[in-house]
């Protein structure tokens, strides 16, 4: 081959056109983005379809709170109780006491009749409760000892309580003090009235009724009271 020939050949290999690598880059670069964005797609769609309630997160819903474990708090809720008066009565006598000087009485006699009226209110402590007075089974169900029921006050009632009879002889000027013994026979008789009408087994019926109705508020399934 001569020169002519050679260095027509070169000029015909440098004006033909060289096949570009911009393509395939480009497209390489496309099926990447194209396969990242269908991965967020499907990501989406997955975090979209977890997110929708099952049959069972809908029940659950409705499904009561499930109760704590006895504790602390509980022992709390139940002490700030305090001293829970259960029940009240109003019990009303009427007391009669002084001296009897026979044939003088017209001149010695000394007497008071009082009628009496009191409210007398008996309860439980419920400070006294502690941890080990209280038993949780597995099956929610919660027992508690409580205190017996005591009486937690009488209280005169000073407008209804009124002398009925103030009996002085002649020649007597009273005893200052055989009113206010009046008033102090009178309570115990009204206290006396008040048990013997079974006011601390209504005061117990009472606390148990309470309690349950408080603890079963609490998302317990049975409440059991005993008394100690």
């Amino acid at each position: 081959m001569n020169e002519l020939e050679l260095a027509e050949r070169m000029t015909s290999e440098q004006s033909r056109p060289r096949r570009s690598r911009v393509l395939p880059l480009t497209a390489g670069v496309l099926v990447v983005l194209a396969l990242a964005f269908g991965a967020m797609i499907v990501s989406g769609l997955r975090s979209m379809v977890d997110s929708i309630p099952t049959p069972g997160d809908v029940a659950a819903v409705f499904e009561p709170e499930p109760y704590e474990e006895i504790g602390a708090v509980v022992i709390t809720s139940i002490r700030n109780l305090a001293e829970l008066t259960t029940v009240e009565s109003v019990q009303y006598t009427i007391v009669e006491k002084g001296t009897d000087a026979g044939w003088l009485s017209w001149a010695r006699n000394d007497s008071v009749r009082l009628l009496a009226v009191a409210n007398i209110g008996a309860g439980v402590n419920l400070k006294e409760v502690m941890l080990q007075d209280v038993d949780l089974d597995d099956q929610g169900v919660i027992a508690i000892t409580i205190p017996r029921a005591t009486i937690q006050y009488v209280a005169p009632d000073n407008d209804a309580t009124q002398v009925i009879e103030r009996d002085l002889g002649l020649f007597t000027k009273g005893d200052p003090q055989l009113e206010s013994e009046v008033r102090r026979i009178a309570d115990e008789v009204l206290l006396q009235s008040a048990l013997d009408g079974g006011i601390l087994e209504k005061a117990e019926a009472n606390a148990r009724m309470v309690l349950t109705n408080f603890l079963m508020s609490l998302g317990y399934r049975d409440v059991i009271v005993t008394f100690n």
